[in-house]
This record gives C-alpha cells, sequence and structure tokens, in this order.
C-alpha cells in the first residue's frame, strides 16, 4: 500500500466521520419537542484555556504545547512495507489533538509524515513553514480574511507557530500518515536553520515568543 493510498483512505474515513456527525446533530434535532427542547450548548467563548485542556485531558508536549492522541490505527504495515525514512513496523495513520497558548507555542520542530493541521476553536494559530525560503500561513476560522481551517504540512518540513488574535488559545488537531513513532520528531537547531532560510531568520529564532 503506497502513500497516496493511505491519503486517500484518510480522506474517506474522515468524510465518513463528519456525515456520522450530522446525522447525528439531524437526530437529536429532530428528537426535539416543545416538552423536551434541545438545551444549549457551551461555547468556546464561554471556557478558558484550563477548563478545555481539562475537558480533553490534554498534556504537556515537548513539540506542540498540550497534546492529547485521539487515533492509533490498529492496521499496521509491516517493517519493510514502506521505503525509508518508514521502513520500521507503524501504524497506517495517527491523529492527535493539540492546544497552543502564548506561554505553549508550537516549538521548531519536524516530522518525516505528512501531517494536516485542523483548525477547531480558539484564536487563529500562525504557522512558520520552512520551506520556499519561508511560509507563514494562519491556520484559523476566519475565511475572508485567508485563514485556512486545514493546512497541510508535507514530510520533514521544520515549523513552529504561535497563537495569535487575542492570545488566549488555539485548539487544533493533527492527522498524520503513515502513523508517527518517536524517531519520526526531530527538534529544529534554530543555528543551522537560520543559515538555510535567512529571509525568516529573525522569525526562526523569536517565532514561539508571545505576540506583543
Amino acid at each position: 500500500m503506497d502513500r497516496r493510498t493511505f491519503v486517500q483512505a484518510a480522506a474517506l474515513a474522515g468524510v465518513a466521520a463528519l456525515q456520522t456527525s450530522h446525522a447525528a446533530e439531524a437526530q437529536v434535532t429532530a428528537a426535539a419537542t416543545p416538552e423536551h427542547p434541545v438545551t444549549s450548548v457551551t461555547t468556546a467563548t464561554d471556557m478558558t484555556a484550563e477548563e478545555v485542556r481539562a475537558h480533553l485531558n490534554l498534556e504537556p508536549n515537548a513539540t506542540c504545547g498540550f497534546v492529547r492522541e485521539t487515533y492509533v490505527a490498529k492496521q499496521k504495515l509491516a517493517a519493510g512495507a514502506l521505503p525509508p525514512p518508514f521502513e520500521a513496523e507503524r501504524p497506517i495513520g495517527s491523529a492527535l489533538y493539540f492546544m497552543v497558548t502564548p506561554s505553549a507555542p508550537v516549538k521548531l520542530h519536524r516530522i518525516r509524515n505528512d501531517q494536516l493541521y485542523h483548525y477547531y476553536l480558539g484564536d487563529p494559530l500562525e504557522v512558520l513553514l520552512l520551506r520556499n525560503g519561508g511560509e507563514h500561513v494562519i491556520v484559523g476560522p476566519d475565511l475572508k480574511a485567508g485563514h485556512r481551517v486545514q493546512l497541510l504540512i508535507p514530510g520533514n518540513t521544520f515549523h513552529t507557530a504561535r497563537v495569535i488574535g487575542t492570545r488566549r488559545w488555539f485548539l487544533g488537531a493533527s492527522t498524520e500518515w503513515p502513523g508517527v513513532i518517536p524517531a519520526d520528531v526531530e527538534l529544529g537547531k534554530p543555528d543551522e536553520l537560520t543559515v538555510e532560510f535567512p529571509k525568516v531568520a529573525g522569525d526562526v529564532r523569536s517565532f514561539p515568543e508571545p505576540v506583543k
């Protein structure tokens, strides 16, 4: 099974999950009656970062603020099924929640795997991608302002990110294929990367700091 097949399978799984979610919402709405109305729900604006972390059981992470792994595929790729650097046995996919705050940014790092960032709740996330000389992308809810609700980070791309906006918190997710194992993660070395990406050297050194 090649990586394109994994991407297609992951996309189909995502569509199925979304359809299931919409179906469940429709059932709840249809079941509402004057005697049993649908109650209001708590939104992101009603919660603090601490409340969200506690609700989702997010824990401090070495690279991505606060994290909880939510999915590791039961299906495994046997050792040697993919070429290097994916020759070790591994799941075909994985996913996690992550939260970024001003004091807990995404640190400069890369993973071998392709990964997709998803926006869920809270403020936008400004991402610095060390590719094509250096790229700034905002993951967030304001589509008219150019935000993206999904961002593909190609495998082996060093990146870092910080919350912007009113500087509260960002909640999103990362899905990866093939699935991540510890050996896939590498912290970046700013002294080396500033030489390779001189146009964004200042950001490479200071980007994880909170926006003033």
